[in-house]
């Protein structure tokens, strides 16, 4: 019932995150939500993210931030990072996720996408058929619609949680 949006994998947080384990399995592309997945929402990307983004490059990583914020808060955000980028992405619509994946140069089977919500970001992968995984929010501060969905996202996480205790 719930399983369309059951992610992959659940981790504590992005930086936790074993992304060599990754790429010795063979991911080349990284798609990433912003808010709450990178940084506190509406935040600026901090010294924790860009050395990220430093060292995933480094690995050999492609990655894209795709988003559902405007313009101004993604380039903002990716001045500091210099990856690709989706605004406006309309998660959790397969179209960015393809779209991501062809600014990477990467495919279903390569690609994996890290974000904090269940209905647009692995909803949305899940819909594209990229490997996700889901991630902590960092930060309770959230937009009033996010908020109202967490309450709906507890209750698939509880069956989530139930199936994953059977496996």
């Amino acid at each position: 019932m719930f399983s369309c949006f059951f992610p992959d994998e659940c981790v504590e947080s992005t930086y936790k995150i074993n992304f060599e384990k990754l790429y010795e399995e063979g991911y080349r592309g990284l798609i990433f939500d912003i808010d709450n997945t990178l940084v506190p929402h509406g935040a600026p990307a901090d010294d924790r993210a860009i050395a990220l983004f430093k060292r995933l490059k480094k690995l050999g990583f492609e990655c894209c931030l795709l988003s559902n914020n405007q313009f101004e808060r993604v380039d903002s955000f990716n001045r500091k990072v210099q990856v690709h980028f989706i605004e406006d992405a309309h998660k959790p619509s397969t179209r960015n996720y393809r779209r991501a994946m062809e600014l990477m140069h990467t495919t279903e089977k390569n690609t994996i996408f890290i974000g904090d919500q269940l209905f647009t970001d692995v909803y949305g992968a899940k819909r594209s058929k990229i490997r996700n995984i889901l991630v902590q929010p960092i930060h309770p501060k959230e937009e009033i619609q996010i908020v109202f969905k967490r309450y709906l996202e507890k209750i698939v996480l509880f069956f989530y949680r139930r199936q994953e205790g059977k496996s």
